[in-house]
C-alpha cells in the first residue's frame, strides 16, 4: 500500500512539474500509455494523478477525448485579470488603514521570503513561491474586512493560473513581480493607499502581459501544427 502510494504522488508530482515548466505545453494530448513509459510506471498511477490535476485544473478531461493539458484563451484570461485589476487593489487600499505594526512585519517576512525562494539562480524554488504568495494577497484581502468584494475576487483567481504564472514569468518579470511585493509592504507602513493601490495595479499587470503574452504564442503553435 505504501509503495503504491508512494509512486502515485511521485507521478503527480512529476507531470505536475512538467506541465508547469512547458515540457508539456497546453492543448498537448496525454495519453496513458505514453506518460506511463515516460515516467516509468504503470498506467494506474497515470490514471489518477490526470484526474487529480483535472481537479487541480491543471488538465482537461473529456469523454471520448482523453487528457490534454488544460488552455486558457487570451480572451479568458484578459478577462480574470480585468476582474483582479478592478477588485484586487481597492482592496490592498482599504487594507492600509487597517494594518497594525504586526500585520506589516508579517507581510514584510512574507516579501522576503518570496525574494529568498522566487529570486532566479541556485536556490530558486518556485514551488514554494505560491504559498507564500497566496499567503501575502490573502492577509492583504483578510486585512481589507470587505467581503463582497472578497468573494467577487475569489471567484475571479484561478489557482492554476497563478501557479502556471511564475513558471511563465521570464527574469526580469519575475523580479519586477517580487520588488512590487516589497514595495506593497513599503506602502502599507507608509499609510498610503494610493500607493499601495497603485503598487498592486502595477503587480497585475505585469502578471497578465506575461500571461497574455504565452497564450497568444501558444494559440500560434497550435494554429502551426494544425
Amino acid at each position: 500500500m505504501t509503495r503504491a502510494v508512494t509512486s502515485a504522488e511521485r507521478t503527480l508530482a512529476a507531470l505536475r512539474e512538467l506541465i508547469l515548466d512547458g515540457d508539456l505545453r497546453p492543448g498537448t494530448r496525454l495519453g496513458e500509455v505514453e506518460l506511463a513509459e515516460r515516467l516509468g510506471v504503470s498506467r494506474t498511477p497515470v490514471r489518477e494523478a490526470l484526474t487529480r490535476l483535472a481537479a487541480e485544473g491543471l488538465v482537461d478531461l473529456a469523454p471520448n477525448r482523453g487528457a490534454r493539458v488544460a488552455t486558457w484563451t487570451v480572451a479568458e484570461l484578459e478577462g480574470v485579470f480585468d476582474l483582479r485589476a478592478s477588485l484586487e487593489p481597492q482592496l490592498t487600499g482599504f487594507a492600509v488603514g487597517r494594518a497594525t505594526a504586526d500585520d506589516v512585519a508579517a507581510l514584510e517576512e512574507l516579501a522576503q521570503r518570496m525574494l529568498a525562494v522566487g529570486t532566479p539562480g541556485p536556490d530558486q524554488d518556485l514551488d514554494a513561491l505560491v504559498p507564500l504568495n497566496r499567503a501575502f494577497h490573502d492577509r492583504l484581502v483578510g486585512l481589507a474586512d470587505h467581503p463582497a468584494l472578497a468573494t467577487a475576487l475569489a471567484a475571479a483567481i484561478h489557482p492554476p493560473i497563478v501557479l502556471r504564472n511564475f513558471h511563465t514569468y521570464d527574469e526580469a518579470s519575475l523580479r519586477r513581480s517580487l520588488a512590487h511585493h516589497a514595495e506593497i509592504v513599503a506602502a502599507v507602513r507608509a499609510g498610503d493607499p494610493a500607493w499601495a493601490q497603485a503598487v498592486m495595479t502595477a503587480h497585475i499587470s505585469n502578471a497578465r502581459a506575461v500571461m497574455v503574452r504565452a497564450a497568444r504564442e501558444n494559440a500560434v503553435r497550435q494554429e502551426e501544427a494544425s
